[in-house]
């Protein structure tokens, strides 16, 4: 599958989400996404070094994901109700957060933390050229969470010049 294609899946899941899921029906559809991880703060504390070059994204049920990961086995996830979807823009919607979850790996097995939080993940709807989700939220103790990453979304193979 090309980039173009997961970045067209990831728009589709996400402007999709809050029809799909909106019903009786448990609908999951789950994507990653091959780019740069331009900012990564997770508790106040810079992690960007250590973020990975890709990023999940999942819609299941109601709830809309982003999903970062490091290279030192940590993750921190940015949740909310996808029905709660907004535009900004034309193009660029919104997804309110309200909840995030840290998480450590070990030997052990993970250990994960969610946390309510307030917040949005903000993304543009993929067309060829780069496509940046830009998440951001706070927890009611004063923690705050970012994380920014960037994806080169290509025409697909055989589509009309621009």
């Amino acid at each position: 599958m090309t980039l173009a294609q997961t970045s067209r899946r990831l728009a589709l899941a996400l402007l999709a989400a809050p029809l799909a899921l909106s019903g009786p029906a448990r609908s999951q559809a789950a994507v990653q996404l091959d780019g740069t991880c331009e900012k990564l703060t997770i508790e106040g504390k810079d992690a960007t070094s250590a973020c990975r070059p890709t990023l999940g994204n999942s819609a299941e049920r109601r709830r809309t994901t982003f999903d970062f990961t490091t290279t030192d086995g940590r993750t921190l996830s940015f949740s909310g109700t996808g029905a709660q979807q907004e535009r900004t823009e034309e193009t660029d919607p919104l997804q309110p957060i309200n909840l995030v979850t840290t998480g450590t790996s070990s030997d052990k097995g993970i250990v994960r933390n969610p946390t309510p939080a307030v917040g949005a993940c903000t993304f543009s709807t993929p067309a060829p050229g780069k496509t940046t989700i830009a998440c951001e939220a706070s927890t009611p103790d004063g923690r705050t969470f970012a994380g920014t990453f960037v994806t080169q979304a290509k025409a697909a193979a055989g589509a009309p010049a621009q």
